[in-house]
Protein backbone atom coordinates (compact mmCIF):
# COMPACT_ATOMS: atom_id res chain seq x y z
CA UNK A 1 0.00 0.00 0.00
CA UNK A 2 1.72 3.53 -1.06
CA UNK A 3 0.73 6.61 0.03
CA UNK A 4 0.38 9.86 -1.67
CA UNK A 5 1.19 12.91 0.45
CA UNK A 6 -0.13 16.49 -0.64
CA UNK A 7 1.08 19.68 0.70
CA UNK A 8 2.66 17.91 3.53
CA UNK A 9 -0.62 17.70 5.33
CA UNK A 10 -3.20 15.54 3.06
CA UNK A 11 -1.76 11.84 2.91
CA UNK A 12 -4.35 9.19 0.92
CA UNK A 13 -3.24 5.51 0.52
CA UNK A 14 -3.16 3.84 -2.99
CA UNK A 15 -1.64 0.40 -4.22
CA UNK A 16 1.68 1.11 -5.03
CA UNK A 17 0.38 -0.46 -9.03
CA UNK A 18 -2.25 2.39 -8.39
CA UNK A 19 0.05 5.05 -7.02
CA UNK A 20 2.32 4.23 -9.94
CA UNK A 21 0.25 5.10 -12.64
CA UNK A 22 -0.90 7.78 -10.75
CA UNK A 23 2.44 9.45 -10.59
CA UNK A 24 3.14 9.10 -14.70
CA UNK A 25 0.31 10.97 -15.05
CA UNK A 26 0.61 13.80 -12.85
CA UNK A 27 4.30 14.32 -13.13
CA UNK A 28 3.36 14.40 -16.95
CA UNK A 29 1.10 16.94 -16.79
CA UNK A 30 2.74 18.94 -14.52
CA UNK A 31 6.05 18.85 -16.55
CA UNK A 32 3.68 20.65 -19.12
CA UNK A 33 2.77 23.25 -16.39
CA UNK A 34 -0.75 22.17 -17.06
CA UNK A 35 -3.13 22.14 -13.69
CA UNK A 36 -5.51 20.23 -12.91
CA UNK A 37 -8.08 18.84 -10.30
CA UNK A 38 -7.43 15.31 -8.17
CA UNK A 39 -10.49 13.74 -6.67
CA UNK A 40 -10.85 10.21 -4.67
CA UNK A 41 -13.21 8.62 -2.66
CA UNK A 42 -12.31 9.06 1.45
CA UNK A 43 -12.04 6.07 3.36
CA UNK A 44 -14.71 4.95 5.60
CA UNK A 45 -13.04 5.93 8.61
CA UNK A 46 -12.81 9.82 7.63
CA UNK A 47 -16.57 9.95 6.51
CA UNK A 48 -16.84 8.10 3.43
CA UNK A 49 -16.98 11.39 1.29
CA UNK A 50 -14.14 12.49 -1.77
CA UNK A 51 -11.41 14.89 -1.41
CA UNK A 52 -10.68 17.00 -4.37
CA UNK A 53 -7.06 18.92 -4.51
CA UNK A 54 -5.81 21.16 -7.34
CA UNK A 55 -2.42 20.36 -8.92
CA UNK A 56 -0.48 22.74 -10.03
CA UNK A 57 3.39 22.98 -11.29
CA UNK A 58 4.38 24.21 -7.35
CA UNK A 59 2.32 21.43 -6.02
CA UNK A 60 4.26 19.70 -2.85
CA UNK A 61 3.77 15.98 -3.97
CA UNK A 62 5.29 13.03 -2.26
CA UNK A 63 4.77 9.42 -3.83
CA UNK A 64 5.75 7.23 -0.68
CA UNK A 65 5.65 3.09 -2.17
CA UNK A 66 6.03 0.35 0.24
CA UNK A 67 6.80 -2.25 -2.28
CA UNK A 68 10.31 -2.84 -3.86
CA UNK A 69 9.79 -3.03 -7.07
CA UNK A 70 8.22 -0.97 -10.20
CA UNK A 71 5.11 -2.50 -11.29
CA UNK A 72 5.01 -2.77 -14.91
CA UNK A 73 2.58 0.00 -16.16
CA UNK A 74 -0.49 -0.19 -18.34
CA UNK A 75 -0.69 1.81 -21.45
CA UNK A 76 -4.49 1.44 -21.90
CA UNK A 77 -4.76 2.11 -18.08
CA UNK A 78 -2.29 5.19 -18.51
CA UNK A 79 -4.43 6.48 -21.92
CA UNK A 80 -7.65 6.63 -19.86
CA UNK A 81 -6.18 8.35 -16.58
CA UNK A 82 -4.65 10.93 -18.66
CA UNK A 83 -8.10 11.60 -20.60
CA UNK A 84 -9.64 12.12 -16.90
CA UNK A 85 -7.17 14.27 -15.77
CA UNK A 86 -7.75 16.35 -19.18
CA UNK A 87 -11.29 16.55 -18.50
CA UNK A 88 -13.60 19.28 -16.62
CA UNK A 89 -14.08 16.89 -13.77
CA UNK A 90 -9.89 16.01 -13.46
CA UNK A 91 -8.18 13.29 -12.39
CA UNK A 92 -9.91 10.18 -10.62
CA UNK A 93 -9.04 7.18 -10.12
CA UNK A 94 -10.77 4.12 -12.68
CA UNK A 95 -10.38 0.62 -12.61
CA UNK A 96 -7.64 -0.81 -14.45
CA UNK A 97 -8.75 -2.59 -17.95
CA UNK A 98 -6.77 -5.46 -19.32
CA UNK A 99 -3.97 -4.35 -21.55
CA UNK A 100 -4.12 -5.75 -25.02
CA UNK A 101 -0.95 -4.67 -25.87
CA UNK A 102 0.67 -6.51 -23.11
CA UNK A 103 -1.18 -9.19 -23.66
CA UNK A 104 -0.15 -9.50 -27.18
CA UNK A 105 3.28 -9.24 -26.24
CA UNK A 106 3.57 -11.80 -22.73
CA UNK A 107 1.45 -14.10 -25.91
CA UNK A 108 4.51 -13.84 -28.63
CA UNK A 109 6.88 -14.07 -25.49
CA UNK A 110 5.63 -17.76 -24.77
CA UNK A 111 5.21 -18.86 -28.19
Amino acid sequence: MGKFIYDGQIRVDFEDRVLAHLQVVITTKLRRSESFTFMWKDDTTIGNGRTIVWLHESSSLVYKFYGSRTPQLNRTWLEMLTRAANSPSGLYVIPEPVDNANMEQVRDEKN
